[in-house]
């Protein structure tokens, strides 16, 4: 896996990406909320079958900030490093979950990036969040970070290495981003446009998903021409790290048979 970075709209973002020897297109993944590439850790062993980049959106890893108000603003400025990346790398399948869902749709409706598939992983065409949980990003981060990691939402098991490590990954994305990241997905809504969106797209979701749960995805199987479903057992929000090995064999059966 190696480490790069781009230079665009006067700032650097920052991806990293491994290529095995697959001569598949490029998958670039997107994360959510609070969150850097390290989430999409477990993906890159895929990359003897499809080269595999994952971003840090700015503000966020190793990637410089962006001042950019909440919401359209902010998700409009993670368009533009996704968009920064996946011209650098070839990039044409695009992997969001959450907030990365959000950036990846608004891509998708509105930039010209040649696409040959799209994975709504545990994301929604609209992301509307608990105003309990926007007041403690606010007021009480602690509090809106131990919320987070409560049962069945980011994470269904008990693997307190991976709780640990989303903790951490949210502390060093710091409050400011975090709760940029939250109010941004608040205000993201594409319901009326998700139709629009004709590219081959899988919605993957874990089972115990609490914070977009299965019925989102089912929205965009009933909405968009050419949307399946796929659901990866004893899992939450972050089934790519929860179970990697299920999440990476529903990912590569839907490429190998749509791209």
């Amino acid at each position: 896996m190696d480490a790069a970075t781009v230079e665009h709209n006067g700032r650097t973002t920052a991806y990293r990406i491994r290529d095995a020897g697959g001569d598949g297109p490029t998958v670039l993944c997107v994360h959510g909320s609070g969150g850097s590439h390290a989430v999409w850790r477990g993906q890159f062993r895929l990359a003897s079958d499809y080269p595999v980049a994952a971003i840090d959106l700015s503000g966020h890893g190793e990637s410089e900030d962006v001042d950019a108000e909440a919401g359209y603003e902010a998700l409009s400025a993670y368009v533009d490093d996704v968009v920064a990346v996946a011209e650098a790398t070839g990039a044409s399948v695009l992997v969001g979950n959450s907030l990365g869902g959000a950036v990846v749709l608004t891509l998708a409706l509105e930039r010209d990036l040649e696409l040959d598939a799209l994975v709504l992983a545990g994301t929604g065409a609209k992301l509307s969040v608990l105003n309990d949980l926007l007041n403690w990003l606010d007021e009480d981060f602690e509090r809106a970070v131990s919320f987070l990691h409560g049962e069945d939402k980011l994470f269904h098991g008990d693997d307190e290495r991976l709780v640990e490590a989303s903790k951490a990954a949210m502390h060093d994305a710091g409050q400011a981003v975090t709760e940029r990241d939250y109010r941004s997905c608040h205000t993201f809504d594409v319901r009326d446009e998700v139709s629009d969106i004709d590219v081959p797209t899988l919605a993957l979701v874990g089972e115990y998903d609490r914070l977009t749960p299965p019925s989102y995805h089912e929205y965009f199987v009933e909405e968009m021409p050419d949307c399946e479903m796929a659901v990866i057992e004893d899992t939450a929000h972050l089934a790519m790290l929860e179970r990697p090995a299920a999440f990476n064999a529903a990912l590569k059966s839907f490429l190998d048979r749509r791209v």
